[in-house]
């Protein structure tokens, strides 16, 4: 979200004065003297009753009057500024519909950019950027990603406690408006803010994290979630016994779970046991095309659990998914497949990684040598002519 900077040529305390009888004039209950204690003062009483604006029928007055405020604020020193900023971020969380909503979210950007870098402010601010964003669905003109937010705070970084509050918002504000590789991403991180002293105080984080995973459709690597000390906490519970089959066990494997875990699977955790199934068919077959470059129809019926009019589609569904490079083979009932993405990343997948790029090196060098003998053959040959 760009905004332009607001240029006014008055002084503040005139600015607020005009803000006062503008304010009056829409009914708020505020004088229009200027306060005898200073802006700062002044301040406070505009934002108490700034709402009134909300009253006006054009979004672009409302949005004068606001960022008017802002242009005070942001010269106001900043270990006083604190309980203005905050006392106006809670106006405008408050404000009704969606219109007044995307002004405010206009209104708190412009103040977030204008805020030096240092300021612990800003955290504040961006957490209420959130909140409105939830409202109107617009969190994706306030949030890039982790790496673009962590940047946003690099001169003032928040603590972790406040870092937890903003990741829990977020991945809320994230999974609502459907980006789930976003709100996995960050609950990652948010998890990633504990440490080993106070890993068992994330443990509704952890569960709440584990849930999301499994249940969104396109997420597939789960293994870096046992790393994680809060999940690692869990362990010998159902829910870390549910997250190891989907990490590195089979089909048969969750159905046994599930038969005897019904009520934990559905009601406890609220997942879908048809969802759970069709990840399990993919991550199952991810497991196959591991070890077997070609596989069978009736593999893959029995192994599973599909008929045999299933196959085909469920073929179709992983190559959509680019999970696996295969070919099918009608006629022959085979699937052939080139390559897969791992479920996990062990010692194995790095030594095999190791292999391959040791072998590309050895490659890269023949292909060096061969041509430095084609360079000397050609050279030897010009100076013969």
């Amino acid at each position: 979200m760009q905004l332009p900077p607001v240029f006014i040529d008055i002084t503040p305390e005139d600015q607020a004065q005009e803000l006062r009888a503008y304010l009056k004039s829409l009914g708020a209950e505020i004088s229009e003297e200027k306060s005898p204690k200073g802006i700062e003062d002044d301040l406070h009483k505009i934002i108490g009753v700034c709402d009134a604006c909300f009253r006006e029928e054009k979004e672009d007055e409302v949005e004068t009057v606001l960022n008017d405020i802002v242009s005070i604020m942001v010269l106001i020193p900043m270990e006083r500024a604190e309980n203005i900023i905050l006392a106006f971020c809670e106006k405008l969380t408050k404000a009704p519909g969606q219109r007044l909503s995307e002004v405010c979210l206009r209104a708190l950007w412009l103040l977030f950019q204008s805020l030096d870098e240092r300021s612990p402010m800003r955290y504040h601010v961006y957490y209420h950027l959130i909140q409105i964003a939830k409202q109107t669905d617009q969190v994706k003109s306030v949030f890039r990603d982790i790496e673009h937010l962590k940047q946003q705070f690099a001169q003032s970084p928040p603590s972790s406690e406040q870092l937890q509050k903003l990741y829990r918002l977020l991945h809320e504000v994230l999974l609502k408006s459907n980006q789930s590789e976003q709100a996995a991403k960050v609950m990652i991180e948010l998890l990633g803010t504990y440490t080993s002293e106070n890993a068992s105080q994330a443990r509704e984080d952890a569960i709440r994290c584990i849930v999301s995973a499994l249940a969104d459709p396109n997420t597939f690597l789960l293994d870096p979630l046992l790393s994680l000390k809060p999940v690692k906490f869990l362990e010998g519970e159902l829910i870390h016994d549910l997250l190891s089959i989907f990490v590195s066990e089979n089909l048969q494997s969750y159905l046994n779970f599930y038969k005897n875990h019904k009520e934990f699977v559905t009601s406890h955790l609220g997942l879908n046991h048809e969802e759970n199934m069709r990840k399990m068919r993919l991550l199952s077959f991810m497991q196959m095309a591991e070890t077997n470059p070609e596989i069978t129809f009736q593999s893959i019926e029995s192994e599973l659990q599909l008929a045999q009019n299933e196959v085909e589609p469920f073929i179709i569904e992983v190559l959509k998914t680019k999970l696996v490079k295969a070919r099918m083979d009608q006629s022959a009932r085979k699937v052939y497949t080139s390559s897969t993405m791992h479920r996990t990343f062990g010692r194995a997948q790095w030594q095999q990684l190791r292999d391959l790029l040791h072998c590309w090196k050895t490659d890269l060098q023949g292909v060096q040598d061969h041509l430095k003998t084609i360079t000397a053959a050609q050279l030897e040959m010009m100076n013969q002519q």
